[in-house]
């Protein structure tokens, strides 16, 4: 019997809470892969939820953030890597993507890249130019020797091949489609699930809350939270912004489910956030919540196919405040979203998205 093919894939994150590697790693297994998703053991972490393919965390515990954190890391998991049994290794984003390099050199090994940002356009790096620089460092080293890759958007594809002449495939974070969950009783708020992170426009969407007739709920956590949550106590917003902190994804989908409005919204001063399409736009979707989204052109292109957002072309604490009160107020407006959203969501689901990922895959053992 022919030995199935060992993935390992990697991230800097906890695997417990990443839900498009929880997509990714069970459709790989069951598309006959061996696959072990590696990733971080944070302080916090809880016990990891049983999935069908192999997990394991590196201990960070007592390095879990600050300057040194990814040189201890790129350490912990170059030797991980170096000793683990594998046909192929995928660098999830370029923070794991030195090691898996470096590994995959010495060990003939092939790999493969999975690219879910534009990393060195993310606002928290273009913000700082010395980080920019080692990361674009990074890139133009790296990512010219991953010929094998794919990427969760046209346009950030298009980027790739502009700078380093490599076709990646288009893999997008869509939900698995399930059975609509009954809406919980406690409804009617307004969601922002994901990461709390500078660049995703908290600094307009609280203040906006002073003018909203309406609760947000933020679920997520990182490293704009401290930020947040001293922002909601200077406005005087505590009755209206609650912080739920990260919810495992098995309890996620009846958060999702509850609202009234999604929130997705990013500030377009980097092009990672201005080609982005997030898996919290797919999440709504999937769940029939009509949301509030930045009028950017993968937003766009699926909003005029189904019209299932309010799409803003300014992102101002004025802006936000009456899209979000249309959405509440305008039951007739939701409700034609609300429609586009359950029709949307039997063509950008996991299954055609499953069916691109093997593929890729096919590909990367058959050369």
């Amino acid at each position: 019997m022919t030995q199935a093919k060992r993935i390992v894939c990697t991230i800097t994150s906890d695997p417990a809470y990443d839900q498009r590697m929880i997509r990714i790693c069970t459709a790989l297994q069951k598309g006959g892969y061996e696959v072990t998703l590696v990733g971080r053991l944070r302080a916090q972490s809880t016990d990891l939820p049983l999935q069908p393919f192999k997990q394991v965390r590196l201990d960070m515990r007592s390095r879990d953030s600050g300057k040194l954190f990814y040189f201890v890391y790129w350490i912990k998991l170059f030797w991980f890597l170096f000793f683990v049994p594998a046909d192929a290794l995928c660098a999830i984003d370029l923070d794991t993507i030195l090691p898996v390099l470096w590994v995959s050199r010495l060990r003939r090994l092939k790999r493969v890249y999975d690219a879910h940002e534009l990393f060195t356009e993310m606002e928290e790096v273009v913000s700082r130019p010395a980080t920019r620089r080692m990361w674009l460092w990074i890139e133009r080293h790296s990512v010219p020797q991953f010929r094998y890759g794919y990427t969760v958007s046209q346009m950030y594809a298009r980027e790739f091949r502009e700078r380093y002449d490599v076709e990646y495939a288009i893999v997008r974070n869509a939900t698995v489609l399930r059975p609509l969950l009954p809406v919980p009783e406690e409804r009617g708020y307004i969601l922002y699930q994901g990461a709390v992170n500078k660049g995703r426009c908290f600094e307009q969407l609280i203040p906006a809350m002073q003018h909203v007739n309406g609760r947000l709920l933020i679920a997520g956590d990182g490293n704009f939270m401290a930020d947040a949550q001293a922002m909601v106590k200077e406005l005087k917003l505590d009755d209206k912004v609650q912080f739920t902190g990260y919810i495992p994804p098995t309890e996620l989908p009846q958060y999702t489910r509850g609202a009234l409005v999604g929130i997705t919204l990013f500030e377009a001063r980097s092009k990672s956030n201005l080609y982005s399409l997030a898996n919290r736009f797919f999440d709504y979707m999937h769940a029939g919540v009509p949301q509030l989204a930045g009028a950017y052109p993968e937003y766009t292109a699926i909003n005029e196919e189904f019209e299932i957002a309010l799409l803003i072309p300014e992102i101002t604490p004025t802006a936000i405040a009456a899209g979000l009160n249309q959405l509440i107020e305008d039951q007739a407006y939701w409700q034609r979203l609300h429609e586009a959203a359950l029709r949307a969501r039997e063509v950008y689901n996991w299954g055609a998205e499953e069916a691109r990922l093997l593929n890729v895959w096919q590909h990367v053992f058959a050369s």
